[in-house]
């Protein structure tokens, strides 16, 4: 298997190191801004072991590994100290505006045949029997609630 070494031009070394020294960055991407300036072999340089830059810097050498691999892999400095991009978009709200007008509606109506008050619970198999979801937990409508405090119905 071929070793590949880290070779950075006097541009991208400088970036790499106002980066790491100047600014508000996450510290996962100042750590591997910092991994990549220790194994750059440009100018002459040695490159530090794997396990002495593990240690100094606080990760696992597998890490080092990996923010190597990674780097090589870049197009470009800018591309390589980017977060990543979500692989799966984030979960849609159960509750919309719509809803939440709805269930405040019945949450400050008339408690059911039977009962003294509304319920978490029972609220929140209102919602489903009146099919504005397909599900909904109590604890979705506690939070709801009291985000209006409403919690003290």
């Amino acid at each position: 298997m071929r070793k590949e070494s880290i070779k950075l031009t006097v541009k991208e070394r400088a970036s790499l190191e106002r980066y790491c020294n100047s600014g508000v960055h996450s510290v996962r991407l100042v750590n591997r801004a910092k991994i990549v300036l220790a194994l750059d072999t440009s100018g002459g340089r040695i490159a530090d072991k794997q396990e002495s830059i593990a240690e100094r810097l606080g990760v696992c050498r597998q890490t080092v590994n990996t923010v190597k691999r990674d780097f090589l892999a870049a197009v470009n400095v800018a591309t390589f100290l980017q977060r990543k991009l979500r692989a799966t978009p984030p979960v849609p709200p159960k509750v919309t505006g719509e809803i939440e007008a709805r269930i405040i509606a019945l949450a400050c109506g008339p408690a059911p045949q039977g009962c003294a008050r509304w319920t978490l619970r029972l609220l929140a198999e209102k919602c489903v029997e009146l099919c504005y979801s397909d599900s909904m937990s109590h604890m979705t409508i506690s939070r709801l609630l009291k985000k209006r405090n409403l919690n003290r119905i």
